[in-house]
């Protein structure tokens, strides 16, 4: 079973910086990514990855990691939630930039009361995902009957979060038999996309409401400039849907993009 993390080796630097900007940060379906430079193992920086109990269910991730930031640099961070209710568990991650510093959180907090709880939490090194205890707790998370997507728990209704505007319009699409339906997914049709949009345009645009595909911008082959139109291609129908019903309209410079699914009679890529 994946561990959730991979790695890119880029020829130039360049390209390996344009991935970092353009991708982290993305949400593919429930899962929201991080994309940074790989750091060169060592000792120092292993197993610097804590596990979080008895927190106030009203704690934020945001305020997780400011309780935790004295301590040193933080990696990641991540609180479980209920994946009906949506409340959190109590239950949090916190992994830092060295093992030293997650030592000192131990330290500092293990048996402490945050503000806002009437307890105290508990802080320690979180199992390694190679231990065999670890192994089977993923597999019963990750494998529940219940579960709709893999990997880790999140509020559905968090899921677009990152929208750039407010969700509006989406009772106008459900239900509708609309045609756009590829082998790999629905495909999007973008309209009114400045010359100088990229790929990264698309990205950044799409990638909050689910997963992406595939995107393309369609350009002109002697000044290689966006023709002012592109193709977007999203797994899932319900998440295309949204994009669209959130999308169209949506003011991008002093452009109005047109977004709907892509028929027969649309450009052809």
């Amino acid at each position: 079973q994946s561990l959730g993390y991979g790695f890119v080796n880029y020829i130039d630097p360049k390209d390996a910086e344009k991935a970092i900007n353009t991708l982290n940060g993305l949400r593919l379906q429930t899962k929201t990514i991080k994309v940074s430079y790989a750091r060169p193992s060592s000792a120092s920086i292993r197993d610097a990855n804590l596990y979080v109990s008895g927190l106030p269910k009203t704690m934020t991730q945001k305020e997780l990691e400011q309780l935790f930031s004295q301590y040193g640099r933080i990696i990641t961070s991540r609180i479980l939630v209920d994946q009906v209710t949506g409340v959190s568990r109590g239950v949090g991650f916190i992994r830092f930039d060295k093992r030293i510093e997650a030592e000192e959180a131990i330290k500092g907090l293990n048996g402490q009361k945050p503000s806002g709880a009437t307890e105290p939490i508990t802080v320690k090194f979180a199992n390694n995902p190679s231990q065999k205890s670890s192994q089977a707790l993923l597999s019963q998370l990750y494998q529940s009957p219940n579960r709709r997507y893999p990997g880790p728990l999140h509020h559905q209704a968090q899921r677009f979060r990152f929208s750039p505007i407010t969700i509006d319009g989406m009772t106008s699409l459900v239900g509708m038999n609309i045609p756009g339906h590829t082998g790999t997914g629905w495909c999007i049709f973008v309209y009114n996309l400045s010359p100088d949009s990229d790929e990264s345009v698309l990205w950044q645009l799409f990638g909050p409401f689910g997963a992406v595909n595939n995107v393309k911008v369609i350009r002109d082959f002697n000044t290689n400039k966006c023709k002012g139109f592109g193709f977007v291609t999203m797994t899932n129908y319900d998440e295309a849907a949204m994009a669209i019903a959130s999308l169209n309209g949506y003011r991008l410079g002093d452009r109005v993009l047109q977004v709907s699914f892509k028929t027969n009679k649309a450009h052809k890529s």
